[in-house]
């Protein structure tokens, strides 16, 4: 077999999308942004029963939250202004002040925070925004600072695609939680009493290791039957069609690839029953490196980069050059991938192309309906010719 020639990514300077100072460009998707997500907390703080998640409001404090939500607030006016000032962007400037001040009408900061009645099915609006700031505080800081890509944009293409995937995925949270629960209640029988007992007893740490190792077994085999089995493919290859890395290119998925990971991967922490502390260390775990590993960052990760999936690793998995194809399919560590023959990582190489060999549709309908499109294109009868 002839030896594969690996060759440099090219990422040409897209100076139209890029965010420069002075330009008030970035004041004007500043202004759009905090005006946004504030109309949305403010919405969240007046319906709370129905735009929050009944398991994260145990972990934050509303009340201290709204003192972050009043410096979005008058920040998203001060950007606007700045377009104004500036004279460009001034549409984006009149928007994100407009968004601030319904707002303001709605209620502003100041909307009492008291008891909420949970209901079973809310939309994940504080989730959302949590989320979101966390990680454009954390991963598009990480991808200025340290680069792979230094020509890479952050408005980059299809990225108001991966910005509503993002939106639906963490909006969708609590109907993904109940199907999620569901799905173990079907494992009942194989929960041992002593077992769980047993896990709860050793340090909070081994438990952490322990539920990794398990929930990344789960991982991969689903991962990895996604894509060896035909049917399945075209669900997965959605996430796939991403032909840009960033820390948004991770939100692109199918929707049943969603649900369906969520819940398998709920099987092992129900069976194991580990204890509140390294089910939290878990949960935090796998939401950052979940979104890390799809970043533009050469961060160095030194000897664990052996041990964990990190950047490079799941950039590998992402490309469509041919060594990589069918690989790499850990979320967590790199264990079951050279334990299973499915490992690709050549010393000091990233991929030059990502995405699938075949494109698929660029609009959330379209690749909603893929799978359904493929489905019907392998039912058609072969035409021959007469």
């Amino acid at each position: 077999m002839p030896e594969y020639h690996y060759q440099e990514r090219q990422v040409p300077q897209d100076e139209t999308s890029e965010f420069r100072i002075g330009e008030g460009k970035i004041s004007g998707y500043a202004s759009v942004l905090l005006g946004g997500l504030s109309l949305l907390a403010v919405l969240a703080y007046l319906f709370p029963a129905y735009l929050t998640t009944t398991e994260l409001r145990q972990l934050y404090d509303a009340e201290y939250l709204q003192k972050i939500l009043k410096y979005g607030m008058y920040f998203s006016l001060f950007f606007g202004v700045v377009t104004f000032y500036l004279k460009k962007f001034r549409r984006m400037g009149f928007l994100g002040v407009m968004l601030t001040g319904i707002a303001f009408l709605l209620g502003g900061y100041s909307i009492p925070v008291g008891p909420v009645e949970a209901k079973r099915l809310s939309l994940g609006v504080d989730w959302l925004i949590l989320a979101f700031l966390g990680s454009v505080a954390i991963f598009v800081t990480l991808e200025k600072l340290i680069p792979k890509y230094k020509n890479q944009v952050i408005l980059r293409k299809e990225w108001g695609l991966d910005l509503f995937y993002f939106c639906f995925n963490h909006l969708a949270i609590s109907a993904i939680l109940i199907y999620a629960n569901y799905h173990v209640t079907h494992f009942d029988w194989a929960i041992s009493e002593t077992v769980q007992a047993s896990i709860r007893s050793i340090p909070t740490l081994l438990q952490f290791a322990l539920i990794i190792i398990c929930a990344d077994f789960v991982l991969y085999w689903e991962h990895r039957l996604y894509h060896e089995i035909k049917f399945l493919w075209p669900i997965h290859a959605v996430h796939h069609s991403v032909e840009t890395m960033d820390w948004l290119a991770g939100s692109r998925g199918h929707f049943i690839q969603t649900f369906s990971e969520r819940a398998m991967v709920m099987v092992p922490l129900y069976l194991l029953g580990v204890g509140e502390a390294a089910l939290n260390l878990y949960v935090a775990f796998a939401a950052l490196q979940a979104v890390l590993i799809h970043c533009n960052t050469k961060l160095p990760f030194g000897p664990l980069k052996y041990i964990f999936v990190t950047p490079r690793f799941h950039h590998w998995h992402h490309s469509s050059e041919k060594p990589a194809i069918d690989t790499n399919y850990s979320a967590h560590l790199l264990l079951f991938d050279w334990l299973f023959g499915t490992l690709h990582f050549p010393k000091d190489h990233w991929p030059a192309t990502y995405g699938t060999t075949r494109k698929l549709p660029q609009t959330y309908l379209g690749q909603t309906l893929y799978p359904i499109t493929v489905f019907r294109r392998q039912q058609e009868p072969e035409k021959r010719e007469p």
